[in-house]
């Protein structure tokens, strides 16, 4: 599939997980006050003082051209500070709503982001463990996941970089059947139905249930398929950020892999002029909720124009697609290994989706009840069965039952646990994260506050020195490092960058 066309460029990634968090302690009823105590208990941040900067930030911008009414956050500093963490390794850690969050730094390809996206779930265990020594018990349970089974539900959003140049009806109409049979191999399993869906003991996805509208700005209620938030974290006159919602939390690590690295080679080919699979469901909004219940891969879904097809049929279309256009276009060995390995996915679903019970989460997790149900003798509706479902997700290593099957080797690894641990300190080195990251750990004390855009600076004086971090492709170790080691304060790093 080497070719001789022109090379596609890193593409820029990111990932936001926000965790479920319950409370042990009967009294400790609201959920925004235990989550801001949980992350005041992270023992590794360097600049506690650092405040996030929400200056370029506006979440009601819609793509669509418009401003939504709404009261944009802007908090005072004080309470900023207990909101916002900023992290080693260039990302954040967070409050958002009523759940702690954690967005992962700019990675450039999906096999780096398992690892800063895994390291969350070790910064998390670390809030509670400390949290526990400080108070002598332990009071929260974390869950990486997507439902606390009463009918709520929260996101773990994906971010992409892309060209400005790519018009969004184009998006909307390429990505919208992608999206909705993607959970195949991207769902992480989940007992029964919610939000007054059609009822089945055991599906796909956690997320399936919760969408109601094909395109949308909205994130928490009238949760859309695409969603038109027009927030770059950019030059927003060169790139738009593909903010993507409807993905499942993870705990395998192939899914993360497929879920992110299938999605950035459909941009790919979008930015790329490719010849794309041209196909309109009839209704995505249904469609979605089928797949996540066609557990056997044989669920035919309707297409706009009276044909019909499965959501395997629908991903190999893609796959053909991105087959075809890296056929003369050069590819990295990560995006060679992803088309490698989606084909394999599909085939194995197609054949028998036990045959992914090492790979994929709503496999595992399904054999793993299935299991138990056999030795109990139980059946779904058991309460013993929506525990398992929950504590599959349980971010504790000694407690989760995703963990058990990975010290049991069970389960497919495919990062080492050396790079996890090593991006908690240490920055993506292709992307403007390393310059942020080594700003917050060098520079500790003068590190003002941070964004995805700039770092700001205190260095004694009467004003907050911002250095601009618009392009996500720059402040790279490539072109950053010799500069931060030649730089021992913040006050010569700025007199070297004014220079």
């Amino acid at each position: 599939m080497q070719g001789s066309g022109k090379t596609i460029l890193p593409r820029v990634l990111g990932t936001e997980t926000e965790f479920g968090i319950a409370a042990r302690d009967a009294d400790a009823l609201d959920p925004v006050s235990n989550s801001l105590h949980l992350i005041s208990h992270y023992p590794s941040l360097p600049a506690p003082q650092a405040i996030w900067d929400y200056e370029n930030e506006n979440p009601l911008l819609d793509v669509r051209g418009f401003e939504v009414e709404g009261e944009r956050e802007r908090p005072s500093p004080d309470y900023n500070r207990q909101l916002n963490k900023v992290l080693a390794n260039g990302g954040r850690l967070y409050v958002d709503g009523a759940h702690p969050e954690y967005s992962t730094p700019e990675c450039v390809n999906p096999r780096e982001l398992i690892a800063f996206e895994r390291v969350g779930e070790r910064i998390m265990e670390q809030c509670l463990r400390t949290m526990a020594q400080t108070r002598g018990k332990e009071t929260f349970v974390l869950y990486k996941n997507n439902s606390d089974g009463k009918g709520n539900s929260y996101g773990y959003h994906e971010n992409y970089l892309l060209s400005r140049s790519v018009p969004f009806d184009r998006i909307v109409r390429v990505l919208t059947p992608f999206l909705v049979t993607r959970q195949i191999f991207a769902g992480s399993g989940k007992v029964g139905a919610e939000n007054q869906t059609a009822p089945t003991e055991y599906q796909i996805s956690q997320r399936a249930d919760f969408f109601e509208c094909l395109v949308d700005l909205n994130t928490m209620v009238k949760r859309p398929i695409i969603n038109t938030r027009d927030e770059p974290h950019a030059d927003p006159a060169k790139y738009r950020r593909l903010h993507v919602i409807v993905g499942d939390a993870n705990m395998a690590e192939l899914p993360t892999y497929l879920k992110i690295g299938t999605t950035a080679i459909v941009l790919d080919l979008l930015e790329g002029g490719a010849e794309l699979p041209m196909m309109e469901l009839e209704d995505p909004v249904l469609a979605i909720k089928q797949v996540s219940r066609d557990l056997d891969m044989k669920e035919s879904l309707k297409l706009a124009d009276g044909r019909v097809t499965s959501a395997i049929g629908i991903q190999r279309t893609y796959l053909k697609a991105a087959m075809d256009f890296f056929a003369c276009h050069e590819l990295s060995q990560v995006t060679k290994d992803i088309l490698v390995r989606w084909e394999e996915v599909l085939d194995k679903l197609e054949r028998d989706p036990m045959l992914l019970v090492r790979e994929l989460d709503w496999v595992a997790k399904r054999q793993m009840i299935r299991s138990y149900m056999e030795r109990k003798g139980c059946g779904w509706d058991d309460p013993r069965v929506r525990l398992m479902d929950l504590q599959y997700h349980d971010i504790r290593r000694e407690k989760g039952l995703y963990y058990a099957l990975e010290r049991s080797n069970m389960v497919d690894r495919l990062v080492p646990e050396s790079e996890i641990v090593k991006a908690e300190s240490t920055p993506p080195t292709g992307t403007r994260a390393y310059f942020r990251g080594r700003c917050v750990s060098k520079y500790a004390r003068a590190v003002y506050g941070a964004s995805w855009t700039s770092v700001l600076f205190d260095v004694g004086n009467t004003t907050i020195k911002k250095v601009p971090l618009l392009d996500p492709l720059r402040g790279t170790e490539s072109l950053t490092h010799d500069l931060l080691e030649s730089c021992g304060s913040a006050e010569s790093l700025l007199i070297k960058l004014t220079a």
